[in-house]
């Protein structure tokens, strides 16, 4: 049974703010004795399934890891596989894998299908990305934070870029736990209404939508941004890059947060776009402790999440 008040992990509005708790005691708890490889195997015997639909670097990696670090093996799925949704339904791939294995993490274009699987599944369901949210990620975010700043309360963070599935992760998180959110795009980039809606319906959420990056900066203690064109994007990309131009993490813009601020980036990272190589590299990143604990992060809900 799941240690966590829900079963799956779709989005962070799944959670509770308790719930976030105890997956960061239990990431604080794992990471030190992950890292001298003295972490006790809980899940022995277990199996996760892993479905891919995007490549992937960290997601595959860090999941595959983790299960491992737990005593659980981890099945590396593609769609040839299954088909999902084509060569048979979404309810039945759900209902079949859920006799086999232990838990589903998926990472998907169309968030639908994660809703549905999560639907039949009996086993947790657990979103690796999706069009719509990245929750994982967020949360891997939100604890970088703690561990540089102490913690995330009353902290400001400004997202500077598309208004993708990073930006509506971070609209979720910031409904649960008491922080400051400032959103900036171009102004036909902004964040999906809806995912600003639900959040809102969720708890209390201090969020501005922006689109001057200079003012949007100022006196942060966050700067995060990720690519101007995601995945299945790609032909948007040179259209993007004149529109995003504005919105560049850089020195000058970077310059408007505070002076002990973090830059993080989910990552893979189009340096010279997005980001700089000098704020990529400088002394205001984290991005390279933010990707280490997409591991950490992502261990402690298999750890409460799997049977």
């Amino acid at each position: 049974m799941s240690k966590l008040s829900t079963q799956h992990l779709v989005t962070i509005l799944d959670l509770s703010r308790e719930d976030v708790d105890r997956i960061f005691a239990t990431t604080r708890e794992q990471k030190p004795q992950a890292r001298e490889h003295r972490l006790a195997h809980s899940h022995p015997n277990r199996t996760l399934a892993c479905i891919f639909h995007k490549p992937s670097l960290r997601t595959r990696i860090s999941f595959e890891v983790a299960a491992g670090q737990l005593g659980a093996k981890s099945l590396y799925i593609t769609d040839k596989e299954i088909g999902l949704g084509q060569r048979e339904s979404i309810e039945d791939v759900a209902r079949v894998l859920s006799r086999f294995v232990d838990g589903i993490m998926i990472r998907t274009f169309d968030h639908s299908h994660v809703e549905r699987l999560a639907a039949e599944a009996t086993v947790p369901v657990i979103n690796g990305l999706t069009d719509l949210a990245h929750p994982c990620q967020i949360l891997a975010d939100v604890f970088t934070v703690e561990e540089h700043l102490g913690g995330i309360e009353g902290r400001k963070v400004v997202y500077v870029g598309d208004g993708n599935n990073i930006a509506h992760s971070w609209i979720n998180a910031a409904a649960l736990l008491d922080f400051r959110l400032v959103i900036c795009t171009p102004r036909d980039y902004a964040p999906e209404a809806s995912v600003v809606e639900a959040a809102r319906s969720k708890g209390s959420l201090d969020l501005t939508i922006s689109h001057e990056p200079a003012e949007a900066v100022r006196d942060a203690d966050v700067v995060y941004t990720d690519v101007w064109a995601s995945m299945g994007q790609e032909a948007e990309a040179e259209e993007r890059a004149k529109i995003f131009q504005p919105f560049q993490v850089n020195d000058a813009l970077l310059s408007h947060a505070k002076d002990e601020a973090i830059v993080l980036h989910c990552l893979p990272a189009h340096r010279g776009l997005e980001i700089t190589d000098e704020v990529m590299d400088g002394v205001h990143s984290r991005v390279y402790d933010e990707a280490e604990n997409r591991l950490h992060v992502q261990r402690a809900i298999l750890h409460l999440l799997m049977p």
